[in-house]
């Protein structure tokens, strides 16, 4: 059904995938190694900035797994996990002061953040199935020519577009996470010039994840487009 350009395009995206989130995990390893020299965990990083920008009806919380760090703007938590919540190094405090950013966007009414939001109950339905009608209309064209397969395609690509557009969405809402988490880690003076850098270098590796995710998807778009205009 798939030509083997598809197979190199699918390949590519998941090498690339795979070397940056290798990347980002030895980077947090490494960074988890240079110890705070204030001595604060990641928890107490994230009240204070959460202090420091008058909010107080988000609650800083201890979440399972690594790397699974995130803020839940319907319950107003900022989420840890176990590797930031209870440690005191610069990875630590990268990732607590980032999620904590999110917090700021939206007591502040970030655009974009507003926009990710508004899409998600869209985006989780469209994720689930959109490969699925992709494939069906594919192989409805294989076996029955154009007809309904043609539109069930479009419809599949029409649900992946709106995940290909969450995507890119996410990527100004990450930076500026990243941005004012750094901002506010070196205008408190929370770090030395060391372990800024080892926070802003944890930093660009996380939102490279999501560049590379975006990319991916729109690449795998346009290939699905270029096959039904071919058809």
């Amino acid at each position: 059904m798939f030509s083997s350009g598809y197979m190199l395009l699918v390949g590519a995206i998941m090498l690339i995938s795979m070397f940056v989130s290798s990347k980002l995990k030895s980077k947090f390893a490494h960074y988890s190694k240079l110890q705070l020299r204030n001595g604060m965990s990641g928890e107490e990083i994230a009240k204070k900035m959460l202090s420091d920008h008058g909010i107080s009806d988000v609650k800083v919380i201890s979440t399972p797994g690594m790397l699974t760090d995130h803020y839940n703007p319907q319950k107003k938590t900022v989420n840890l996990s176990e590797g930031v919540f209870n440690q005191r190094n610069a990875a630590a405090a990268a990732v607590a002061a980032h999620e904590v950013g999110h917090a700021v966007q939206h007591a502040k009414g970030y655009k974009w953040l507003k926009m990710r939001s508004n899409l998600v109950p869209l985006v989780s339905i469209a994720s689930k199935f959109s490969q699925w009608v992709i494939f069906g209309g594919i192989a409805l064209m294989t076996m029955q020519g154009l007809g309904v397969g043609r539109t069930v395609l479009i419809a599949g690509l029409i649900m992946f577009a709106a995940g290909t557009l969450f995507s890119f969405i996410t990527l100004p809402v990450e930076y500026d996470a990243s941005n004012r988490a750094l901002k506010w880690l070196k205008n408190k003076n929370m770090v030395t010039q060391e372990e800024f850098a080892g926070a802003q270098d944890a930093l660009k590796w996380a939102a490279r994840t999501y560049v590379v995710a975006a990319l991916g998807s729109l690449a795998t778009l346009l290939y699905f487009m270029k096959y039904l205009n071919r058809r």
